[in-house]
């Protein structure tokens, strides 16, 4: 029943101590090989996590660039904003259908269908902007497109208003988002 190995330690403490030796360098070579996979784990998870926020980003701008243009569109073709935001799927001011957009996004950000709206006359008035609810701070803080520059340097996503603005070749400006700002949300 005796093994090689305890032969070995019984004959010779030299022998025995050397392969308790080795046998700890190869513990803690396998510690610190676990412990390099743990922090290389946390970095890519962090890069992951990153990422997707930046793509939810460029939705978002993309989305709300949508509503923008959809916005403008439906005051060009019928010099008013509309009321709610269901107007820009099918306008009701015309026989037909007239869409300005294909459905009513989500908001990346949130993932919900919610948005705050930027109303001419408090919560009544005609929707001229839109905006994320969220109060999560963006990591894009600079070199935003011409029609989003006023987004540079801002502190959370909800200060991302996505205005119609002027007519392509107007010299107008679009309505003041801070001041017309109200906090009514949509739900779809």
């Amino acid at each position: 029943m005796d093994t090689v190995a305890a032969k070995a330690c019984r004959s010779g403490a030299a022998a025995c101590s050397k392969r308790a030796r080795a046998g700890g360098f190869t513990y803690i070579g396998l510690l610190i090989l676990v412990a390099m996979i743990g922090v290389a784990l946390t970095l890519v998870s962090e890069m992951w996590i990153t990422a997707q926020k930046r793509d939810k980003e460029q939705e978002l701008l993309f989305v709300g660039n949508q509503f923008r243009r959809a916005l403008a569109m439906y005051r060009a073709n019928g010099g008013g904003y509309p009321r709610e935001l269901q107007d820009l799927i099918k306008d009701p001011r015309v026989p037909g259908v007239r869409r300005y957009l294909r459905k009513i996004y989500r908001d990346p950000i949130t993932g919900d269908p919610e948005w705050g709206l930027l109303r001419t006359n408090g919560t009544d008035g005609f929707i001229t902007g839109v905006y994320s609810l969220s109060e999560a701070a963006p990591i894009k803080q600079a070199e935003f497109s011409l029609a989003d520059a006023d987004f540079e340097k801002k502190s959370k996503y909800s200060e991302w208003v996505f205005v119609a603005g002027p007519a392509q070749g107007s010299n107008s400006t679009p309505p003041d988002p801070v001041g017309n700002r109200t906090q009514s949300r949509v739900r779809r």
